[in-house]
């Protein structure tokens, strides 16, 4: 039944029975600029399917597709190549329309899949356990603290070191504040978890012993954020962690403006039970062949909404098998060619801007992405190589967080070190 369609009195006892005086209460935690007061002004109403179109496509010709030229963002989402066979195995019926692995009589495919997904995962981060996969790496890394928060119970504080994504913080800011935790950046015996982000936000390779001993003395578990899952194929697996999470959409999915992404969350095996999400299993069925089942459902669709361990209702299955299939393609020896590739565009970046004046690389280390500090304001630089049909870096004041891949070629390397130069001098 739609709410208008109620009458007076039933709409006020719906909205006393949940204890709010009117509609607008319920959106009293959105800030108030977020709120739409009115109608978008600069959008046309009640046309036609054709006239819709056409306004549509006008919109996006707007839009320098990432591929339109020289592309040095990164932030969290990175543009690499997916191989066009991805795309054409995900179609195949017995992933693309299993919606639900609820049913292992009629999800085989889906199952196996996010089997191997998993595997992959844990291959990757050096962990025991990982699961069937979340949304994304900001909201992977916020259930790692509410996990961390139910292992550590009593302890209020999550501890931060190095430079996290402002987004996951935000993110995970607001779990914890629904939670009555907090970010602190002190290490002490009230921290349930410390995050460290590897390599961090700026590009920076943190050395995860000195963490992990940190973590030691006070008792709180390590969890460790990875943006970019690619540079696993040539840095070390985070095993100092307890708990390794990140974004994984960087292979088989892509950047699609903007989304869907894929988070991935895994852990050691002592911590399964508090783990979010889904895991699959592989069994026999009862003439002995393989087959796969869910084997730990820990959602309130499952089980007692107090002992649910998140209310997480997707798992990004088909961003999952995207992953998976890309992975299974390039094998243990591609990916790793793959990461080697990518260190070694970076490097050759960074080569080409240690001589341009105005410029001054700020990294110790890096994988595939490194900041710069700028003469200018880098908002400002990024507007006028826009106009030059270059997409610059991510800007934060006169800092700039450039991202290469196998993607970024000579010519586009070249071309970004010549135009900055002009602008900057």
């Amino acid at each position: 039944m739609r709410y208008l369609a109620l009458t007076e009195k039933d709409r006020k006892e719906m909205l006393e029975s949940i204890g709010v005086s009117n509609v607008d209460q319920l959106y009293d935690a959105v800030p108030e600029e977020f709120l739409l007061k009115k109608p978008i002004s600069n959008l046309p109403s009640h046309q036609g399917e054709i006239e819709v179109e056409s306004f549509i496509k006008s919109l996006s010709n707007k839009n320098r597709s990432a591929s339109e030229g020289p592309f040095f963002l990164g932030a969290g989402c990175y543009k690499h190549h997916i191989p066009a066979s991805v795309d054409h195995i995900i179609q195949r019926s017995e992933y693309l329309t299993s919606y639900t692995p609820y049913q292992p009589e009629i999800s085989q495919g889906t199952l196996a899949v996010i089997f191997q997904f998993q595997s992959i995962i844990a291959l990757l981060t050096g962990m025991e356990i990982a699961n069937a996969s979340m949304y994304d790496g900001a909201t992977s890394m916020a259930e790692s603290c509410l996990m961390a928060l139910r292992i550590k119970q009593g302890r209020k504080n999550i501890a931060t070191i190095g430079n996290i994504h402002p987004d996951y913080l935000e993110v995970a800011k607001t779990y914890l504040d629904l939670n009555d935790a907090n970010f602190v950046s002190q290490v002490d015996e009230s921290c349930a978890a410390v995050i460290v982000q590897y390599p961090d936000f700026q590009g920076e390779i943190n050395s995860l012993d000195e963490v992990r001993k940190k973590c030691d003395s006070a008792g709180a578990l390590l969890i460790v954020v990875t943006n970019e899952i690619v540079s696993l194929g040539l840095l070390e697996s985070p095993k100092q962690a307890d708990i390794v999470v990140g974004e994984a959409s960087s292979l088989g999915v892509g950047l699609n403006f903007g989304g869907p992404l894929l988070g991935f969350f895994a852990c050691k095996k002592e911590f399964v039970r508090q783990m979010p999400g889904r895991i699959c299993g592989a069994t026999v069925d009862a003439d002995g062949k393989p087959g796969y089942v869910l084997t730990l459902n820990a959602r309130e669709q499952h089980i007692r909404r107090e002992k649910a361990t998140s209310n997480i209702c997707s798992n990004q299955g088909l961003c999952a098998t995207a992953f998976t299939i890309h992975t299974s393609l390039l094998g243990e020896i591609g990916f790793k060619k793959l990461a080697l590739i990518n260190h070694k565009k970076a490097c050759d970046l960074a080569d080409a801007l240690s001589s341009v004046k105005g410029v001054k690389i700020l990294n110790k280390s890096f994988f595939n992405e490194f900041t710069i500090e700028l003469s200018k304001d880098a908002a400002e630089v990024n507007k006028k190589l826009l106009a030059k049909n270059i997409i610059g870096g991510f800007a934060q004041g006169n800092k700039m967080i450039l991202a290469v891949s196998e993607l970024t070629s000579e010519n586009d390397i070249k071309t970004f070190a010549q135009e900055l130069e002009k602008i900057l001098n």
